[in-house]
């Protein structure tokens, strides 16, 4: 017989609850460490053997975990579950999650776990974001905000600590700076964020949200992060379906809603006036004048998509009640990760920058829009989006574009229909699968060479593919580090 698990928490007796958690990575593992904490019986479930995941599944196993590692591990459900964590990968349809709906076996994200852990009696706020693009830079701008007003905060969820390492620790933290892919959204039921913002929505993991009303159901998704708000939800004044998706949203008495705009913000807004960056929503005088945060010389890039970061971090540091004084520190203290806009090189007048985390067609033309002329580096795995919008919208800024990856045929067409003067330089792998080690490099070397026989000076070669990488590369990093080295190499040889 299934055990009721619906009102369990951090204070209650786990023993004898069985938990089959599904995958193993980071947040899955971290599942697991903190039921069998809590006493309960965890059966770990994962395909994929990496030498990380076996690290963990022997300490785990040490620990009273059954771990089962091999192909088809989550093919099927064990019988005897009182409840299931699952790993954001898994799709509703897979046939676990499908087994365990038929049996009324309740079905939780690693999200809706550590919400149902925090600490009764510290239970720190959560200020959440989600988008389709930005979502980690804008928390880690957000916890550099929150650090420099004197916060114990940490970045947790989808970037740094699994959420229940956050809410588990000992000693508990003042506010968590949140990511939430709509993956993890997806399976959250209860959450109620302090404030919450969805930065922007567009076409990504339609091989996820598969079917004619994809988009749709990858917005409601996304649109799970404003329920239950209790101090503002913040949202995106150039991007419609943000707004759409607070006045969709059940809210708590008092939520405010609060836009940012790289505009002139209107009353309730944040914006920017005359290149500096300003709080109209968060003072008394908001109906006649508007705060100054900082200027956009102050942060790391006046890049258009990282100043939004930027605003909408401001946005939710000061529903909290962060002083101006303190976001402007905290922005202005902000380095963003490695292959975010980083500058590899410039030389003879062309500046090369390496932007690989720009993994959908949203990403890259944010990124491209701060640049012109751009030879632009594209390509890898579509994951079913289209390229249409992207070229209409920067394709008078392309000097050439060079397409690597599986899917670059999507991109090429795309171009031939909206702008067929631009040059197109297509770059073969040659291989069947994943290049990697010196293939990787080969490979880079071809495309950065092409590159620099199209590019003049003035003009910016931007690796933004709009493409995930896995089909050529172990990650966008590793794609990102092969460009880099291979602009160095070149540059070395001239």
């Amino acid at each position: 017989m299934t055990r009721d698990v619906t009102a369990l928490g951090r204070r209650d007796s786990w023993e004898g609850v069985r938990v089959v958690v599904a995958g193993f990575g980071a947040s899955g593992a971290a599942a697991v460490d903190n039921l069998l904490h809590l006493g309960a019986d965890v059966h770990a479930l994962a395909e994929a053997a990496s030498p990380a995941i076996l690290e963990r599944a022997a300490l785990l196993e040490v620990l009273g975990a059954r771990i089962d590692i091999h192909e088809k591990a989550t093919a099927t459900l064990p019988d005897d579950v009182d409840l299931v964590v699952v790993s954001p990968g898994f799709r509703p349809d897979s046939p676990l999650l499908e087994a365990g709906r038929r049996r009324g076996v309740p079905v939780w994200g690693e999200v809706e776990l550590a919400w149902r852990l925090r600490d009764p009696d510290r239970p720190a706020p959560w200020l959440c974001v989600t988008g389709t693009n930005g979502k980690t830079t804008t928390v880690q701008m957000l916890d550099s905000i929150l650090r420099a007003a004197g916060l114990r905060s940490v970045a947790a969820g989808n970037v740094g600590l699994p959420l229940t390492e956050a809410v588990m620790d000992p000693e508990p933290y003042d506010v968590i700076a949140v990511e939430l892919s709509s993956f993890q959204l997806h399976y959250t039921d209860t959450m109620a964020a302090e404030s919450a913002a969805v930065l922007n929505v567009a076409e990504d993991h339609l091989d996820w949200y598969a079917g004619p009303s994809g988009m749709d159901d990858y917005a409601r998704d996304k649109g799970r992060i404003y329920e239950r708000v209790e101090r503002a939800c913040v949202y995106n004044v150039a991007d419609p379906v943000t707004e759409q998706l607070v006045r969709d949203a059940d809210v708590a008495e008092g939520a405010r809603a609060i836009g940012f705009t790289l505009g002139v913000p209107s009353v309730g807004m944040l914006g920017v006036v005359d290149d500096i960056l300003v709080d109209r929503a968060f003072i008394e005088q908001r109906h006649d004048s508007a705060a100054e945060l900082c200027t956009t010389a102050e942060l790391a890039s006046a890049a258009p998509h990282f100043v939004a970061n930027a605003l909408a971090a401001a946005a939710l540091a000061r529903a909290h009640g962060i002083s101006r004084s303190a976001v402007r520190e905290g922005l202005m203290a902000f380095r963003p990760d490695g292959h975010r806009i980083a500058v590899v090189a410039e030389r003879n007048g062309v500046t090369w920058v390496d932007d690989s985390k720009a993994t959908n067609p949203h990403a890259a033309a944010s990124s491209l829009a701060a640049y012109e002329p751009v030879v632009w580096v594209a390509g890898g795995l579509a994951k079913g989006a289209r390229f249409d919008d992207l070229v209409r919208q920067v394709g008078s800024r392309l000097r050439a574009v060079v397409l690597i990856g599986r899917d670059r045929r999507v991109i090429a067409d795309a171009l031939s229909r909206h702008a067929p003067d631009v040059p197109v330089i297509e770059v073969d792998s040659g291989e069947t699968g994943p290049v990697v080690g010196e293939h990787s490099g080969d490979l880079m070397r071809r495309v950065v060479a092409a590159a620099a026989g199209v590019a003049q000076p003035g003009d910016t070669v931007l690796l933004a593919p709009g493409c995930a990488s896995m089909d050529q590369f172990t990650d966008y990093a590793a794609r990102g580090d092969a460009f880099a080295a291979a602009v160095e190499e070149a540059i070395a040889q001239q």
